[in-house]
């Protein structure tokens, strides 16, 4: 049994920022087909005349109602097609939305990152993913930006506000370079940047187009966990950085300065720009520092069952980390009081396992458990964790695992401890937000969120990623992508809603 360290992706908190947006599109003849299906982590979709089937045809169901934001009236914004964003664990178990660029509009699929500023995309390749393989052999190719592809494209110079790398710069008058280091050890996106239509529609009944001019990355050459099948179509930056897509849509006034991210238990998720934190159950305010600020908040306090740990530390909310990263003394703090309270045998590790958690313990058939944790954020409001744990099965394991991970950096609260919540980045009022949400329709939905369901993880269809460079020879990557989480009807559902628009 292997897991590969891409279950943990931390391509994010880009020391340098910039633009980066491509989108997702594929040749097939059957957009229901085996290779599609297993890219999603998905064996079945929703029959004709089900509930799931009806469910995922009723457009009105996708769509969040009656958001108002505070004072002035601002429509918000979403991608065209769809608010839509879907957790795909043969790519880390990101989320990932639909997001089309260029005149005429492409597609691709792009990572959402809120630990960085810049949208990129495959651009102009000299290194980067041109599609998949499967262990079948058959393959799907990724869509790749280029300027003389789009009618509406024009490079950014360096005179340009949103340059960081003037000084590389031969002239005022060049193309402006770009280069993004992420905190995955030799992963980096490097290219020039973009001017271009990001294609957006209003997040209400009314679905009105709205397109607008943004800058992002024509990502040339990208390195490490990128070519390993981590965000292989492209990352969208939604950090605090002026080069943001969310700041660039406040500047231009299209939307208010806040934007909010959906998280369900079954892989569905949502994305509007222009959400304010109006509406929530609770809320923190934002650290903030002068120089690259970040969605960084204090936690006061940890409570694990009915254990209490005084530890006041910062952490970065963070959507490009799939597993929450603690260092100590929280680190120990959680995984102590989880250890003690789980009453479950410690599973004893071995180098075969390969398992990024420390804290692993076994199962017997349809075994279950619940161990609830909650987190006291500054200001005294509670955040209740309602996914805290992974099972992990295959060949002769059944494990539950605290899906923590020990840093050795910055503490990151990662996607599996958003899970269940509508988290509102206000960069409005400075606040982060959230709210209880299954991330289907409030007026409509009866699905519950479920506090105690942990997505088993299960072995997964081999999916390569091909990396392509100038040199013809190039081999094709076979990254170590064994486990995936188990798909749900619900995001079976989500699937079908994005095969539908190609």
């Amino acid at each position: 049994m292997c897991m590969s360290l891409l279950l943990v992706v931390l391509v994010s908190l880009a020391s340098q920022s910039c633009h980066a947006l491509h989108s997702f599109g594929f040749d097939i003849h059957h957009r229901f087909s085996d290779p599609v299906k297993g890219i999603l982590g998905v064996d079945e979709l929703p029959d004709k005349g089900t509930r799931e089937y009806y469910v995922a045809m009723a457009h009105s169901d996708r769509i969040f109602r009656g958001r108002h934001l505070a004072g002035d009236y601002q429509t918000p914004l979403t991608f065209d097609p769809s608010n839509e964003t879907y957790q795909i664990g043969s790519f880390g178990f990101l989320h990932f939305a639909n997001v089309s660029v260029g005149t005429p509009p492409l597609s691709f699929l792009v990572a959402l990152d809120t630990g960085s500023d810049l949208f990129w995309v495959p651009c102009n390749c000299t290194k980067c993913v041109h599609g998949v393989e499967f262990s079948n052999g058959e393959k799907i190719a990724f869509n790749i930006y280029e300027l003389k592809g789009s009618s509406t494209s024009q490079t950014v110079l360096c005179n340009s506000s949103l340059c960081e790398l003037q000084r590389q710069c031969p002239s005022s008058g060049s193309t402006c370079p770009y280069e993004v280091n992420y905190l995955s050890n030799g992963t980096s996106t490097t290219g020039f940047l973009v001017d271009d239509v990001l294609h957006l529609i209003t997040d209400d009944d009314q679905t009105k187009n709205v397109d607008t001019r943004i800058t992002f990355g024509c990502g040339q050459v990208q390195t490490g966990a990128f070519l390993d099948g981590a965000a292989p179509n492209g990352l969208f930056g939604l950090g605090m950085g002026n080069e943001s897509v969310p700041s660039i849509l406040a500047k231009e006034g299209l939307a208010s300065n806040s934007f909010s991210m959906c998280f369900g238990s079954d892989g569905l998720g949502r994305i509007t720009f222009g959400d304010n934190s109006s509406l929530v159950q609770g809320k923190t305010p934002f650290n903030l520092r002068a120089l690259h600020p970040t969605y960084n908040i204090t936690v006061t306090q940890i409570i694990v069952g009915g254990n209490v740990s005084d530890v006041e530390f910062h952490a970065i909310f963070d959507s490009g980390t799939s597993f929450t990263s603690l260092n100590d003394p929280a680190y120990t703090q959680i995984t102590n009081s989880f250890n003690s309270a789980i009453k479950l045998p410690r599973h004893s590790s071995s180098s075969s396992d390969d398992l990024p958690f420390e804290y692993c313990y076994d199962l017997s058939s349809n075994q279950t458990a619940e161990l609830p944790i909650n987190l006291t954020m500054n200001g005294g409001d509670n955040y209740f964790v309602m996914d805290p744990v992974v099972t992990v099965t295959g060949g002769a394991v059944n494990l539950l695992c605290l899906g923590v991970l020990k840093s050795n950096s910055v503490n990151i609260i990662g996607q599996n401890f958003m899970t269940g919540y509508r988290i509102f980045f206000d960069r409005e009022n400075m606040i982060l937000g959230w709210k209880e949400s299954n991330c289907y329709d409030d007026e409509l939905s009866t699905l519950p969120v479920n506090r105690s369901y942990s997505p088993a993880v299960s072995p997964a269809i081999a999916v390569n990623p091909e990396a392509t460079s100038n040199q013809s020879n190039d081999p094709v990557v076979s990254p170590n992508l064994s486990f995936k989480i188990k798909p749900t009807p619900a995001f079976m559902m989500a699937l079908f809603l994005l095969l539908a628009i190609f």
